[in-house]
């Protein structure tokens, strides 16, 4: 199966038309051509840098433009983060996510983080960071330091987004998007579900995500938490069966790619978790914690990976995260192959049939 980055819009949108058991039949045979069947990436994610953003997305509870409770709290200390990330390493997390509410990071800030990604490397952890928009420079500073990944969510559709966010603009999240890839570290990006968006809007979304000139290493996909105070509290419920659908277009159109099952799993069944699992998520966040919301503690995901019988993935090579992944995906297991076949004999099915 080649990858592509020339999938259509139109592609996209006939992904989602398809039959719920058809759609997550084909997401699973791809997800075992690329991927080991039955194991987990497991991050630990930390805000190092909580509230007082200036930003106002409308879903977020540590913007400063909403009254939601949340206590703003200043750039943590070094001990405490290294801390923080030898306890998520012996609780079987492999990477080590830190997030802080900037707009953009300041020099002296930045400079602290920095010494922070070195820490944490040198426990033997990938790292990733979210830091909000950075340039070409800073981009080059933290993979100077080691940083592994980057996230930078889209959050939804170039159309809808300005119903979200108004302080920053699409084309600055892809600016920081390029600059990342540019500077050599692996991407984390994806988006948030169920803020209002149309199915058109999540099509688009991936289609955006699935079109870049190299897709995400990592893709989260998100479930809004609907926070008081936040302009999205009163959001509609999502229907279950979408947040899944979205989960295996994802899986389709970037099979290298690890899709992580993010916010909003504090809120999901285990069986719903375990749909997405099948749908091709193999990436989730271990903690309680997500930044500012609820996530299941690390006992309950151990006794759901027991009952699924899902392992932890194990950490990746030295190598950077597209080479490792790219070596990975150049190798998959014996027994995934005879599934390979009938993946792409759908796709290319589907593929004629909109052409």
């Amino acid at each position: 199966m080649q990858v592509r980055s020339d999938w259509t819009l139109a592609e996209v949108q006939q992904l989602f038309a398809q039959p719920f058991m058809d759609l997550l039949f084909t997401a699973q045979q791809v997800h075992r051509r690329f991927h080991t069947p039955n194991t987990m990436q497991v991050s630990t994610l930390l805000s190092i840098k909580t509230g007082a953003c200036p930003e106002d997305c409308a879903y977020c509870p540590q913007s400063i433009r909403y009254e939601t409770g949340l206590e703003s709290e200043e750039l943590l200390e070094l001990d405490a983060v290294v801390e923080r990330a030898s306890a998520a390493k012996r609780a079987g997390a492999t990477r080590f996510c830190m997030g802080a509410a900037y707009r953009s990071p300041k020099p002296k800030d930045l400079r602290k983080v920095i010494a922070m990604i070195r820490a944490v490397k040198q426990l033997g952890l990938e790292t990733c960071a979210t830091l909000g928009m950075v340039s070409g420079e800073q981009a080059r500073e933290l993979a100077a330091a080691g940083l592994d990944y980057y996230n930078h969510n889209l959050d939804t559709s170039a159309d809808y987004y300005k119903k979200i966010i108004t302080t920053r603009t699409y084309q600055d999240r892809l600016d920081t998007l390029q600059a990342v890839r540019e500077a050599g570290m692996s991407v984390c990006c994806g988006g948030i579900i169920g803020m209002g968006e149309q199915a058109e809007d999540r099509a688009e979304l991936l289609h955006t995500l699935a079109t870049l000139p190299v897709h995400p290493e990592s893709v989260p996909i998100n479930q809004l938490v609907r926070v008081p105070g936040t302009p999205l509290n009163n959001a509609p419920p999502l229907d279950p069966f979408d947040f899944v659908r979205t989960i295996a277009v994802a899986r389709i159109l970037m099979p290298r790619a690890h899709v992580r099952l993010s916010a909003g799993r504090g809120e999901m069944s285990d069986e719903l978790q375990a749909l997405c699992f099948l749908a091709g998520a193999n990436s989730i966040f271990y903690g309680e914690k997500l930044l500012t919301t609820g996530n299941p503690d690390t006992a309950s995901d151990r006794a759901l990976f027991d009952r699924l019988r899902i392992v932890a993935e194990p950490p990746a090579s030295a190598q950077s995260g597209a080479s490792a992944q790219s070596s990975a995906a150049a190798q998959p297991p014996a027994a995934a192959q005879p599934l390979a076949a009938a993946a792409v004999l759908s796709i290319a099915k589907h593929g004629a049939a909109m052409g």
